[in-house]
């Protein structure tokens, strides 16, 4: 299962993190997250701890959302190293998130 980050956790959880991150910022009213989310849990589980792999709910953490300013969802964020490498706006197939993660492995 994803991990949940949150505008309390990001900084530690995230950008304070030696592992890659993998950060989907999703809304429970959005269908394309919907189909978005199960790919994430399942490459949660996949991944392991070779990677942080969680989400984010935009309607609850604004803060997060703003500052990375996520205009569109879901919105899946890539991060190394506290800073944003790569990222997928909009649906896409999990090879998709898989091999953006894989690369960054």
């Amino acid at each position: 299962m994803a991990l949940e980050f949150t505008d309390g956790n990001f900084q530690t959880d995230v950008l304070e993190s030696d592992k890659v991150s993998v950060v989907d910022f999703w809304a429970t009213w959005c269908g394309p997250c919907r189909m978005v989310g199960p790919i994430i849990d399942e490459l949660a589980e996949e991944f392991g701890d070779k990677a942080k792999i969680g989400k984010v709910n935009v309607d609850v953490n604004k803060e997060i959302s703003t500052k990375y300013r996520v205009m569109s969802i879901p919105t899946v964020l890539y991060i190394k190293n506290g800073e944003v490498v790569d990222k997928v706006v909009g649906a896409a197939p999990k090879k998709t998130y898989q091999a953006k993660l894989e690369a960054l492995l």
